[in-house]
């Protein structure tokens, strides 16, 4: 099996990263701290123009019919970038739209007319009671502005529902900038394009574009830190120098390296139908969670006192990974079911 991604997937890679940097400087994220969405209508318009949001869906309803490892290295850039903006429930959502009988919507989604928010189920101590047709609960809402729909999924499968089906929906500080975030209340809000798992299993597709973003901030945070060991000067010498230093990064790689390596092995084996796929998934996320939050973490200690500043962007991929990490099941949440996987092939 070739893991590495063909000349294709280069190029596709290449467009966005040139794309983001351009379009979605990491920048962006301070000059819009305080508007409701992080993201800019046009950019977002921009980046359906460009396909984006409709990678993998079907090109009758305006996608490019590619495969979930197309999409994983896309993702990967957008957690390089810190791009803003709800990328991965809006992707997802054109899919439950496909397989739910709604392509109108999936093609709104995919040209980026309508948006679609992640819900998450749990706050607090409290869980959302998820049923195929009803959601019943408070919920946290993840990028709520302009999004006509949410995103929920559990273990028995995943569906859409009306933002204008949820009440009392207040938006609650986010700790990073990047992201918005409310609490909303579900009184038996119907669900609409309900997939169950069975028939796809979307929890885990999402899952493996989650890893994917954790992916891209682990290498990040990784490349800023070795740039900095390499010109920050003290006492005469790069810090680099230091094993202290040196240890800190080496493990940064590692760490990477094994996050991408699982990530894109749990891409092709969803996508092929492998026996143990829900294995590889699980274990996907849980290591790119640890890649990503473990060395966003060192990172900022790399650089000492600069790291902790607001100016610096150190912070700003710690903050983003603890929310791309709740999506599709935490690290921790993923153990026990992997866990109780039987062993991989």
């Amino acid at each position: 099996m070739d893991l590495l991604p063909s000349a294709d997937q280069l190029e596709l890679v290449g467009a966005a990263a040139e794309f983001f940097a351009e379009q979605v400087p990491i920048s962006a994220i301070r000059e819009r701290r305080d508007d409701a969405s992080a993201i800019a209508p046009k950019v977002w318009t921009a980046g359906a123009d460009l396909g984006l949001l409709g990678l993998s869906a079907p090109e009758d309803v305006g996608g490019s019919g590619r495969g979930l490892d197309d999409e994983a290295l896309l993702f990967r850039e957008l957690g390089r970038a810190l791009v803003p903006g709800p990328f991965l429930p809006s992707v997802i959502g054109a899919r439950l739209a496909v397989l739910g009988g709604q392509p109108e919507t999936a093609r709104l989604l995919v040209e980026g007319h309508t948006l679609v928010a992640a819900a998450l189920l749990r706050v607090g101590d409290d869980t959302a009671s998820l049923t195929p047709t009803t959601l019943t609960g408070r919920i946290r809402v993840i990028d709520p502005a302009n999004a006509e729909y949410v995103l929920v999924s559990g273990d028995e499968g995943a569906g859409l529902v009306a933002t204008a089906a949820l009440t009392d929906l207040t938006p609650v500080e986010s700790s990073d900038p990047g992201s918005r975030v409310a609490t909303a209340v579900a009184d038996g809000a119907p669900v609409t394009c309900w997939v169950p798992a069975e028939r796809d299993p979307i929890a885990l597709r999402g899952a493996v574009l989650a890893a994917a973003q954790l992916v891209g901030i682990a290498e990040a945070v990784r490349d800023l830190s070795v740039a900095h060991a390499k010109t920050r000067v003290q006492f005469g010498r790069p810090i680099g120098v230091n094993q202290a230093i040196k240890h800190r990064c080496a493990d940064m790689a590692v760490a990477a390296e094994a996050a991408l390596q699982q990530t894109l092995f749990a891409a092709v084996s969803l996508e092929s139908g492998r026996a143990d796929a829900e294995f590889q998934v699980r274990a996907a996320k849980v290591v790119a969670g640890r890649a990503a939050l473990g060395s966003a973490a060192e990172t900022i200690q790399v650089h000492g006192g600069m790291g902790y500043t607001y100016e610096h962007d150190a912070h700003l991929y710690l903050k983003r990974a603890h929310v791309v990490d709740q999506l599709f099941g935490s690290r921790t949440a993923q153990l026990a079911p992997l866990l109780a996987q039987e062993a991989a092939q």
